[in-house]
């Protein structure tokens, strides 16, 4: 994923784990263990859901796991191959 792209991605993926991750986001870098910071799997649900409304994409069976949801940077490397 391009620096450009990332940089695009980043920002809508902070609100959306704001508004639906129930933890706190602001503190956290791009490669932070989102689960570690206190994304719960139910979280997880609300989270992917939003994010498949605001990126008009769908996650595959292939990609609903820990390590898409790791890190914001995993989230946007995996929305960026959704949208291709």
């Amino acid at each position: 994923m391009s620096e450009n792209e990332r940089n695009t991605l980043v920002p809508d993926i902070r609100e959306v784990l704001s508004q639906h991750g129930r933890f706190p986001v602001e503190n956290l870098t791009e490669a932070d263990d989102l689960y570690n910071a206190g994304l719960t799997s139910l979280a997880t649900v609300a989270v992917m859901l939003a994010l498949e409304d605001k990126f008009n994409v769908e996650f595959p069976d292939n990609l609903i796991g820990r390590r898409t949801f790791k890190s914001i940077e995993s989230i946007a490397e995996a929305i960026t191959k959704l949208a291709a």
